[in-house]
């Protein structure tokens, strides 16, 4: 199996529009890959990310969205 590593040392994060100013249980996504979906912990920007397909990131967003996320 080959793993596939992608640089994420330039990455432009983002928070949610929901996320409160204190900077509580939060979470970053990059939009700079077309492919996947980095998400990290915004309390621990050097720590790692997880990697979703972006399809399967616009399913759950689009879910969670509809409430139909339990």
């Amino acid at each position: 199996m080959s793993v596939r590593r992608l640089d994420l040392s330039t990455a432009a994060w983002r928070k949610s529009s929901y996320s409160n100013q204190d900077g509580g249980n939060c979470i970053e996504i990059s939009d700079d890959s077309p492919a996947v979906i980095p998400v990290r912990d915004s309390k621990d920007p050097h720590g790692p990310a997880l990697l979703f397909p972006a399809a399967a990131w616009s399913g759950f967003v689009a879910a969670v969205k509809g409430g139909n996320w339990s």
